[in-house]
């Protein structure tokens, strides 16, 4: 009986992940004005009245809340937009991004 070497075959399956998600925050202000807030919510991140309200209101009491989290260019683009309406406006109004952990 002959000897055979035998190696054995691994398939190597590249391991997709899923890219890391970044969180797009509110910081409070003390001048621009609740309604204005709403709309920019409602406007750049597509929700509804009560949804903006709450947000708004988060973010008034705590000093920040955390609006959504997207891809770090959607998450990037969107805080961008909305601080750029606020500036357009006269207000401070300011969004920043931060990654998930």
């Amino acid at each position: 009986m002959s000897p055979t070497a035998t190696t054995p075959k691994t398939k190597t399956k590249p391991k997709t992940q899923r890219p890391p998600l970044w969180k797009v925050i509110l910081l409070n202000d003390d001048f621009t004005p609740r309604e204005f807030v709403v709309e920019v919510l409602k406007a750049v991140f597509r929700l509804n009245e009560s949804q903006s309200y709450r947000v708004m209101m988060t973010a008034h009491q705590k000093g920040a809340c955390v609006i959504a989290v997207y891809t770090r260019d959607v998450a990037e683009t969107k805080a961008k937009e909305a601080t750029e309406l606020g500036k357009m406006n006269g207000f401070p109004l300011y969004f920043t991004t931060e990654k998930e952990e």
